[in-house]
């Protein structure tokens, strides 16, 4: 079942991959990395990517920076394994302090797991996350909380927002003086339901990882409080980073007509998370996709036995 928009709201493209001069990114398979420094100064790593990629990160961090400028700090938008993958690599590299909310921290302390995700909400990322792991990592005393006032250590012109939803510590990065907004998995700038806009990342807003996202009303207020940001460029965690005058204005009609999915495991009631991680969860809806794999199984094994029998020569 489909959770994005019957009109998708679809925005002018950042003309390059990079969205600003002092904004790198990377896009890891489905997930973007960003870099927030200009080149060769100061900066700052936001996310990770997945497992398995920091060779990536650090070859495109030593192409902006050189090999003996590691980042000021890693700030993590929020702990699924997508964004944080390869953060406790990198930080024991660089020997750099990792951030996240303090409602983040469970998850990254191996005191707790993550909700279970939903991949009956349907689509192709709903397929998908059959695979996907929900177990939290420890990052020991890298990790740290971010500053309660919402500054960022190594972002002076930046602030943090607490955009719960996708999960409870989720947090997007904002800089007023060209309302560059960094949204994590707050919101998309690609419809993760389609195949085919995954594989060419046609840009329209869209809504956070739906298979993974646990609180639903959360999530359309924290994108209700972006949309009141008026960006002008959007960068998030999926998709093609979009910019230009009209973005604020479609980023408010996303946040009007923001539609959860129907029926879904957490689209009634949401996940119940404090500070020490998962309290509870509502139970799993019924998912028919396992039981229609063996069926089909069985179908084409029963059809491949009857054909088996009609060719086998006669004694």
């Amino acid at each position: 079942m489909s959770t994005t928009l019957d009109q998708p709201i679809r925005t002018e493209l950042v003309p390059s991959r990079e969205p600003a001069t002092d904004v790198g990114r990377l896009y890891v398979a489905f997930v973007n990395v960003y870099f927030v420094g200009a080149r060769h100064a100061r900066w700052v790593l936001v996310d990770t990517g997945l497992p398995h990629a920091a060779k990536l990160v650090r070859q495109r961090a030593a192409d902006r920076y050189g090999e003996s400028r590691p980042p000021e700090a890693i700030v993590l938008t929020h702990g699924h394994f997508d964004h944080s993958g390869n953060a406790l690599e990198l930080a024991r590299m660089w020997d750099v302090p990792i951030y996240a909310h303090r409602l983040e921290l469970p998850y990254l302390t191996g005191r707790s797991d993550y909700p279970p995700q939903d991949p009956t909400v349907g689509g192709a990322l709903g397929l998908m996350s059959r695979a996907f792991p929900h177990s939290g990592i420890d990052l020991g005393n890298r990790v740290h909380r971010l500053p309660e006032d919402g500054s960022i250590p190594g972002m002076p012109e930046w602030t943090w927002l607490h955009t719960p939803g996708h999960t409870a510590g989720h947090v997007s990065l904002f800089r007023e003086r060209d309302r560059f907004l960094i949204a994590g998995d707050a919101l998309a700038t690609v419809d993760q339901d389609s195949a085919l806009s995954m594989f060419n990342l046609r840009a329209e807003f869209s809504v956070p990882p739906a298979p993974l996202t646990t609180d639903w009303g959360a999530a359309r207020m924290s994108v209700e409080a972006l949309a009141e940001l008026r960006p002008r460029t959007v960068a998030a965690g999926h998709g093609r980073p979009v910019h230009g005058e009209q973005v604020p204005l479609d980023l408010r009609r996303f946040a009007e007509r923001f539609t959860p999915p129907v029926g879904g495991r957490y689209s009634v009631r949401p996940a119940v998370t404090d500070e020490r991680g998962v309290i509870d969860v509502p139970p799993p809806v019924h998912d028919p996709l396992p039981t229609r794999l063996l069926i089909a199984g069985a179908i084409a094994a029963g059809a491949y036995l009857a054909l088996r029998a009609v060719r086998r020569p006669s004694k």
